[in-house]
């Protein structure tokens, strides 16, 4: 990006001043004969090259984009006085310029007045627009910086808590080592494998991100015992190879369910996942209960962060052809509906 637009800009400065000496050249020509003619025009481009560059470079950064509008206007005026007197002084003297009724000084002084005027006017419009448009690439750039602090959200979304009492539950276990123990470290390993090098991937098959939550799920039934009801079936594992999907989304809805429906702290807490793929749609969708007793989950705010996370995602990869419904429903239930045209 930062080459393009280098290559425009010094390509509208190249364009600019092409044309400025084709106008120099014809009007120059009406009082000079060749060689003065080529080097009067030299000469003429060359100084005007430095009074563009000096409204460019200094007049605009200085004082217009620092909102010193009345002190802009005032430097370029005198900038447009000096060029011009000097121009009006210095050619003539150096020049053998031919002056008559026809082609009268007030001709000249026209001319000179008209050149330096387009020089200032042009340096102060490019000048402008190319740092209104700078400024509006930063704001782009922060819109894709927030995309992807968005993104690292959802990667880093696993709670480091619950990673660290999973350790502290197998090196507790370990001093009794069982299959258990072995199970444990397996499912940590391969939770810990897509959250530090798939997601890390601007997509991920389905089977990557269904395998992610069945790991996930694997650690809280070993945590617990195998006593969660927790329903998640995989099925059509074939055609989840060939679809693929911004890593984590359906991960950070799981943890969601997971946290507010208080799995294994709750005896009758339930998720139930459910997810299917027809008419070139993906269907993904969790019903779980809801904690009775808030304190045992804490701080909520979590699961608004994450889904509003989700939201930013879908939005930047399927705007318009997603539908995203996170409620309560009756009998203590909370429904999460995630829906992609594929």
């Amino acid at each position: 990006m930062e080459y393009h637009w280098g290559f425009l800009l010094n390509f509208q400065h190249a364009l600019f001043f092409l044309f400025f000496l084709i106008i120099t050249f014809f009007t120059e020509n009406y009082f000079l004969d060749v060689p003065e003619l080529i080097w009067s025009v030299l000469f003429v481009i060359i100084f005007n090259v430095g009074i563009y560059y000096l409204v460019y470079f200094y007049l605009v950064p200085r004082f217009y984009l620092s909102n010193k509008y009345p002190e802009f206007i005032l430097f370029a005026f005198i900038c447009f006085l000096v060029s011009s007197l000097f121009r009006i002084l210095l050619e003539p003297a150096v020049f053998n310029m031919r002056f008559n009724e026809t082609l009268s000084n007030t001709k000249f002084l026209y001319n000179v007045y008209t050149a330096q005027g387009i020089v200032i006017l042009v340096a102060s419009f490019l000048g402008i627009t190319k740092d209104k448009f700078l400024i509006e690439q930063d704001f782009k750039e922060l819109g894709e910086e927030k995309d992807q602090l968005y993104f690292d959200l959802l990667k880093s979304k696993l709670n480091p808590h619950f990673l660290l009492n999973t350790l502290n539950n197998i090196y507790s276990k370990s001093f009794n080592p069982s299959e258990n123990t072995s199970e444990s470290i397996l499912q940590l390993s391969r939770l810990l494998q897509y959250v530090i090098y798939d997601t890390n991937k601007d997509t991920v098959t389905l089977m990557q991100e269904f395998s992610s939550i069945r790991s996930l799920i694997g650690l809280y039934q070993l945590k617990y015992n195998n006593v969660l009801n927790i329903d998640f079936k995989i099925e059509d594992e074939e055609v989840l190879e060939l679809i693929e999907i911004p890593p984590s989304v359906c991960l950070t809805l799981f943890e969601n369910a997971l946290k507010h429906s208080a799995a294994g702290l709750e005896a009758d807490s339930f998720i139930k996942v459910t997810h299917k793929i027809q008419n070139q749609e993906f269907l993904f969708e969790i019903r779980n209960s809801v904690a009775k007793n808030k304190n045992l989950i804490g701080n909520s705010n979590g699961s608004g962060l994450g889904n509003e996370a989700v939201m930013g995602i879908l939005e930047k990869y399927y705007p318009g052809r997603f539908t995203f419904v996170s409620r309560a429903t009756e009998s203590n239930t909370y429904e999460t509906l995630l829906k992609i045209k594929l």
